[in-house]
């Protein structure tokens, strides 16, 4: 059993989830592909995206692996007036995580976290352990908790 930092960090905070390991695809590392892979509805798996605000820096959005972003709502809950997605290169050095593995708790600083509101439908929801191929599975609001996050609506309509 793999055990990363984000496990660590729920199980310090006393926060109950469960785990699952898949085996990666590096010619797919959609969510798509992780939800599958665990048979999971992609609806209930959530991938962690980062983007840059004009006005406060980095964000992080969590929404469902087969939805997409829609910056300017992220900007308007985030406080700005324009968002755009940073580029991949960008995200280990300020996340501490690599693409396919970017989770939204613990990443190397503190960022304004957002979590789409369709989490709320579920018991549980999937997010990266920090890890490809590794997930953890834990109460919306337990995410929420971890994560300092807030509901909101982030996808495209």
């Amino acid at each position: 059993m793999t055990t990363t930092n984000v496990m660590r960090i729920l199980t310090k905070a006393g926060i109950p989830f469960t785990h699952a390991e898949y085996e990666v695809d590096e010619s797919d590392l959609s969510g798509a592909h992780a939800a599958a892979a665990m048979g999971l509805p992609v609806e209930r798996v959530f991938k962690t995206l980062v983007a840059k605000g004009d006005k406060n820096g980095l964000n992080v959005f969590v929404i469902p692996v087969a939805e997409e972003l829609d910056l300017k709502k992220c900007a308007a809950v985030s406080g700005n007036k324009s968002m755009e997605m940073i580029h991949v290169r960008e995200l280990l050095p300020a996340t501490g995580y690599i693409r396919g593995g970017c989770s939204p708790i613990g990443m190397k600083k503190k960022y304004p976290t957002f979590v789409d509101e369709t989490a709320m439908l579920f018991d549980a929801v999937a997010v990266s352990a920090g890890q490809r191929g590794v997930q953890v599975m834990l109460n919306p609001d337990d995410l929420l908790k971890a994560a300092q996050a807030k509901y909101e609506s982030l996808t495209r309509d």
